[in-house]
C-alpha cells in the first residue's frame, strides 16, 4: 500500500517543494527512510513511532518505507515528521475530507504535539509558488508563514488535532492575522549624544548611501554609543525585504516563536571571538553566518584589531559581492549579506594615540604591530574613516538638546530616493552600489570638482577602487545637499573622511583627532 503527502525543504533561504512517499508492505518490521536524508531526518522514525502511539493511533508491525523525492540534494530538519506521520496513517484508512492540495511541515513531539520549525517562511513560499492552495503547518510558525499571500495557513498544536481537521471532525479555520501591533519606540537616540559633529556627519552619509564605516578614538569617546544608533537613522524596511531577512533569521533560529515579518533593519554586533564559519557561514550543515543575519541592516564589529585575521578577510569578497557562497560535498548555499559595515577600534595597543588629555604608552613597534592586524584590502574596501575624539566637558555639560534621530532619517530617506528615481528598476538602491559604468551619467561633477581629482589622487595616493569609493560618497552628500550636480566642497569632504586610513601608522600620533574645517563646505567636515 502507498501513500503521497507533499512536503517541503530549505535549501540555502529558498526551498523545494517534496513528495515524501511512504509505502507499507509485509516483510520483518523495519522504518526505511531513503532520499539522501541527515542524521536529524533520519530520527524521524523514533519520533513518528512515539506521536502515533502517544496520540491514540495504531503503529504497524509491517516493512515501512519512506521516500523524500527529489533525492538529488540533502533534506535537512525536523519539519518532514508531520507528513511521514500523515502519510502512515493515509496508509491505513484515513479519509481527506476535501480534494484542495495540501502541503505539510512540522516536527513532532513524542507525546504528539507538533513543534516550531525553523525555515517556515520559506516553505510557505515554496509551496505558493508550485501552486499549494492550503498549508498545515505548527501553531507558532503561523504569523511568520501568513505573510506569504494567497496562502491558507491551517494552525495545529498537536497531530489529534491535524487528523481531525482533515477528517473534517473538528476543522481549524485558517489563520488570519490581526492588526500589526504599535510600533515600539526605540530606546535610542541621537538626542543622546553629545558633541561629535563629524561623527554623527558621517553616520548619516553612511545611512543615506550604505557606505561602510570605520571609527576610531580613545576608549569612552562613544563609539559604540555612536553605531548602536545607526539603526534608528536606517529606513524601515520595504515588504519583500522584510520577508528577505525574516526567511534568513527564520533558517537560523534567531526568530522567535510566533514571530511575524522583521520590519526594522537589523543589528548585529557578533563578539571579536567569533570564528570564520560564525560570521561569515557555514558549518557541516550551511547556514548563515552573521553577516547574513545583518542582511538589509548594520553589521558592528567592535574592537576590529582583536578580531582574528581570517575571519576579517572573508568577508572581503561578500563586502563586494553581497553574498556568500558555501560549497559543501552536498551542494552549494547562497545567503545574501548586503550589510552595512560599522566597525569601532583604538589608534593605538593603549587607545590615547593622538589623544589630548593622555599620553600614549605604546613605542613605534607596537603601534606597527596593531595596524599590521588589518589589512590593507580590507580598509580599502571601507568608505569613511572618521576619528571619534574624547568628548570635552563643555560638550557634556552643554544644557542644549542635540538633533534627534528622527530628522536625520527624514534627510536619510530623501537621499535615498533620489538615488533609487535614478535606477526605477532598483527601488533598495543606494549609492554605494553606483556602477562604475554610470558614473559619467550619475556623478555629475562640476568643473571645479573636475580640477580637484587629480591633487587628491597625487597627494593621498589613492587607489582606484578607493577613488571609486570616493566618489560614491560625495554623490551621497550632494544628494543629502539635494544638489544636483557635485561640486568640488562635496569632493573635498569625501576624500577628507580617506585621510586618517592614508597616513602611516607609525605616525599615529601626529595626527590630529579633531578634523580641519573646509571652508567651502559644512562646520567641522574634514578637507583635503
Amino acid at each position: 500500500m502507498l501513500a503521497r503527502v507533499h512536503s517541503a525543504a530549505v535549501s540555502g533561504i529558498d526551498a523545494r517543494v517534496l513528495d515524501v512517499e511512504v509505502d507499507v508492505s509485509d516483510g520483518l518490521p523495519c522504518f526505511t527512510i531513503v532520499g539522501l536524508p541527515d542524521t536529524t531526518v533520519k530520527e524521524a522514525r523514533d519520533r513518528v513511532r512515539s506521536a502515533l502511539r502517544n496520540s491514540g493511533f495504531p503503529f504497524t508491525s509491517r516493512a515501512i518505507t519512506v521516500n523524500l523525492a527529489p533525492a538529488d540534494f540533502r533534506k535537512v530538519g525536523a519539519a518532514l515528521d508531520l507528513p511521514v506521520a500523515i502519510g502512515l496513517l493515509l496508509v491505513d484508512g484515513l479519509a481527506v475530507a476535501t480534494p484542495r492540495r495540501r502541503l505539510f511541515i512540522g516536527e513532532l513531539g513524542l507525546t504528539g504535539e507538533v513543534r516550531c520549525i525553523r525555515g517556515a517562511l520559506c516553505l510557505a513560499a515554496a509551496a505558493r509558488e508550485a501552486g499549494f492552495q492550503q498549508v498545515v503547518l505548527p501553531a507558532d510558525n503561523a504569523p511568520e508563514a501568513a505573510a506569504v499571500e494567497g496562502l491558507e495557513i491551517i494552525p495545529v498544536r498537536s497531530l489529534a488535532g491535524a487528523v481531525a481537521h482533515l477528517t473534517g471532525q473538528r476543522p481549524i479555520p485558517s489563520f488570519s492575522p490581526g492588526p500589526a501591533p504599535p510600533a515600539i519606540p526605540s530606546e535610542l537616540d541621537f538626542a543622546e549624544v553629545r558633541g561629535q559633529k563629524v561623527a554623527r556627519r558621517a553616520l548619516e552619509i553612511a545611512a543615506a548611501g550604505g557606505h561602510h564605516l570605520l571609527l576610531s578614538g580613545p576608549p569612552g569617546a562613544g563609539k559604540t554609543m555612536l553605531a548602536r544608533r545607526l539603526p534608528t537613522i536606517l529606513p524601515p524596511l520595504t515588504r519583500s525585504e522584510a520577508i528577505e531577512v525574516t526567511k534568513i533569521h527564520s533558517i537560523a533560529g534567531a526568530l522567535p516563536p510566533a514571530a511575524a515579518l522583521i520590519e526594522n533593519a537589523p543589528f548585529r554586533a557578533p563578539h571579536h571571538g567569533i570564528s570564520a564559519p560564525g560570521l561569515v557561514g557555514g558549518g557541516v550543515r550551511p547556514g548563515p553566518g552573521e553577516i547574513s543575519l545583518a542582511h538589509r541592516g548594520v553589521l558592528f564589529l567592535d574592537e576590529l584589531p582583536e578580531f582574528r585575521r581570517d575571519a576579517l578577510e572573508a568577508i572581503r569578497q561578500p563586502l563586494e559581492e553581497k553574498r556568500v557562497c558555501i560549497v559543501r560535498v552536498g551542494g552549494a548555499s547562497v545567503f545574501p549579506s548586503d550589510f552595512l559595515l560599522v566597525a569601532a577600534m583604538n589608534p593605538c595597543p593603549c587607545g590615547f594615540a593622538g589623544d589630548r588629555e593622555h599620553a600614549c604608552s605604546c613605542d613605534w613597534r607596537e603601534r606597527q604591530r596593531y595596524a599590521r592586524k588589518l589589512s590593507g584590502p580590507l580598509l580599502d574596501r571601507i568608505d569613511l574613516h572618521v576619528p571619534v575624539p574624547a568628548v570635552p566637558w563643555a560638550d557634556l555639560a552643554r544644557g542644549s538638546v542635540a538633533e534627534a534621530s528622527a530628522p536625520i532619517r527624514e534627510r536619510v530617506e530623501a537621499a535615498r530616493r533620489l538615488a533609487a528615481d535614478r535606477f526605477p528598476g532598483r527601488p533598495a538602491f543606494r549609492n554605494a552600489e553606483l556602477p562604475v559604468s554610470d558614473f559619467d551619467r550619475i556623478l555629475l561633477l562640476d568643473g571645479s570638482a573636475r580640477r580637484l581629482l587629480p591633487a587628491v589622487v597625487e597627494r593621498l595616493r589613492l587607489s582606484l577602487r578607493a577613488l571609486h569609493r570616493a566618489l560614491r560618497v560625495a554623490r551621497t552628500i550632494a544628494d543629502l545637499a539635494d544638489a544636483q550636480r557635485v561640486t568640488s566642497a562635496h569632493v573635498a569632504e569625501s576624500v577628507g573622511y580617506r585621510m586618517r586610513a592614508t597616513c602611516p601608522m607609525g605616525q599615529v600620533d601626529r595626527i590630529s583627532p579633531t578634523p580641519v574645517r573646509c571652508a567651502s563646505n559644512a562646520d567641522e567636515s574634514p578637507k583635503v
